[in-house]
C-alpha cells in the first residue's frame, strides 16, 4: 500500500512538473500570439530555393550568399528534404533576382553537407573572400567548413574543416579573421534525448565560443537558446540572439577576445538570425512570431514570419520596429532578414525565400 501511494505521488508530481514546463515553453515560444499581416510592396518569391534559405551573408557589391537544405539536428524538428545542402549566390543588383547554385569542390563531401549559419570575411590585404559555414554531420556533430569564394567562377574552394569539443552544438557564426570566429551553441547536451529534456527544462545553459588556431574558449554564457550572432560595423560589439528569451544581447569585445555584457534589448518575437547593416549599424532579425507553430509544423495552421529592425541599439532607447509580418500564407518560418539598398531579403528555415521593396 505504501509503495502504491509513493508511486502515485511521484507520478502526480512528475505530471505537474511536466505540465508546468510545457506551459513555460509555450510562453517562451509565444504560443498564444496572434499575428496581424504587415506586408511590404513588390514581394517576389525566389526560384531555386525550395528547401529553405536559413542564413544569408551579403557582400558590399550586393552578392548575397545563401545556405539552403538545412536538416536541423534539434529536438522535434523533422527533415523537410532528403537532398544535400547547398550554397547559392544572388545578385541583389540584378532585376532578374535569380539565385544560382555555387559550384562545390570535388574534394568535399557533398552528400552529407548540411549547412546552417554562415559568415563571410574579406582579407583586406589581398581581397580574398572567406566563407565560414556551420555544417551538421549525419551523426549530429557540429563542424565549421572554411571556403574561399571565387566570385568570377561562381564557385567555392574548400580549405579546411574545423572541429573542437567546445563547438558541440553550433547554430551560427560570425567571422572576425581568416581563421577566427565567434560561434553560438544552441544546446548544452549533444544526445538527442537529452536535447528534448533540455528544451523542457528551459535552463540558461547555452554559450558563445571564440575560436582561433591559437585559442578556443567560452566567452559568454547564460543563454536559453543562443542562436544568431553578428558583429557591429566598427567590430567593437557582438550581438547575440537568445531565441527563447525573446531578446538580443549586446556584448563588448575585449583585447583578449572575451565578451562583456552591455545590455539586452527585448524584441517581442522569437528571433533567429541577426544581420547588421554596414552603413547604419541597424540590426535586422528574421523571427518566428509564434514559434510553437514552428515546432508543431502543421500546414493547416502554418508558422508565420516576421522581420524586426532595431535602430540605435547602443542608445538608451533603441527603436524596435516590425517591418514585415505574414501568417504563413506567403512565407513560413522566417529565419533571417537582410537589407541591401532598397531591398529586403527574407530567408526561412525550410520554406522559400522572399525579396521585397522597403517602404
Amino acid at each position: 500500500m505504501g509503495k502504491l501511494v509513493f508511486v502515485s505521488l511521484f507520478v502526480a508530481a512528475l505530471s505537474a512538473l511536466l505540465g508546468e514546463r510545457i506551459i513555460n515553453l509555450r510562453k517562451r515560444t509565444l504560443a498564444s500570439r496572434e499575428l496581424t499581416q504587415n506586408h511590404l510592396p513588390n514581394c517576389t518569391l525566389l526560384k531555386n530555393l525550395d528547401n529553405g534559405s536559413e542564413d544569408v551573408a551579403i557582400l558590399p557589391n550586393g552578392i548575397a550568399l545563401i545556405s539552403t537544405g538545412l536538416k536541423y539536428p534539434g529536438p522535434g524538428v523533422p527533415a523537410f528534404t532528403d537532398n544535400p545542402g547547398k550554397i547559392f549566390s544572388l545578385d541583389l543588383q540584378d532585376s532578374r533576382m535569380k539565385p544560382v547554385e555555387l559550384r562545390m569542390p570535388r574534394n568535399f563531401d557533398l552528400d552529407s553537407f548540411n549547412p546552417h549559419g554562415i559568415s563571410v570575411y574579406t582579407d583586406q590585404s589581398d581581397g580574398t573572400i572567406y566563407l565560414f559555414v556551420v555544417n551538421h554531420t549525419p551523426h549530429h556533430n557540429s563542424q565549421v567548413e572554411l571556403f574561399t569564394f571565387l566570385e568570377d567562377e561562381n564557385s567555392l574552394v574548400h580549405l579546411k574543416t574545423i572541429t573542437h569539443e567546445l563547438l558541440h552544438s553550433v547554430n551560427d557564426i560570425v567571422a572576425v579573421g581568416v581563421e577566427s570566429f565567434y560561434a553560438t551553441n544552441d544546446h548544452y547536451f549533444t544526445h538527442e534525448t537529452l536535447k528534448h529534456v533540455e528544451l523542457l527544462l528551459g535552463q540558461p545553459w547555452c554559450n558563445v565560443v571564440y575560436f582561433s588556431p591559437d585559442e578556443v574558449k567560452v566567452v559568454a554564457d547564460g543563454y536559453y537558446f543562443a542562436n544568431g550572432i553578428n558583429i557591429s560595423p566598427d567590430t567593437r560589439h557582438v550581438y547575440v540572439v537568445d531565441l527563447l528569451d525573446n531578446n538580443v544581447h549586446v556584448l563588448e569585445r575585449k583585447p583578449d577576445h572575451g565578451l562583456v555584457s552591455v545590455k539586452s534589448v527585448a524584441v517581442g518575437s522569437v528571433c533567429d538570425n541577426v544581420e547588421v547593416d554596414p552603413e547604419t549599424g541597424d540590426l535586422w532579425l528574421g523571427c518566428h512570431p509564434n514559434a510553437w507553430k514552428a515546432l508543431m509544423h502543421s500546414l493547416e495552421d502554418p508558422p508565420g514570419s516576421e522581420v524586426i529592425q532595431i535602430q540605435n541599439i547602443h542608445s538608451e532607447q533603441p527603436v524596435v520596429t516590425q517591418v514585415y509580418a505574414d501568417n504563413g500564407s506567403v512565407i513560413m518560418a522566417s529565419s533571417v532578414a537582410a537589407r541591401y539598398g532598397g531591398k529586403l531579403l527574407i530567408g526561412t528555415v525550410y520554406h522559400k525565400a522572399l525579396c521585397c521593396d522597403l517602404k
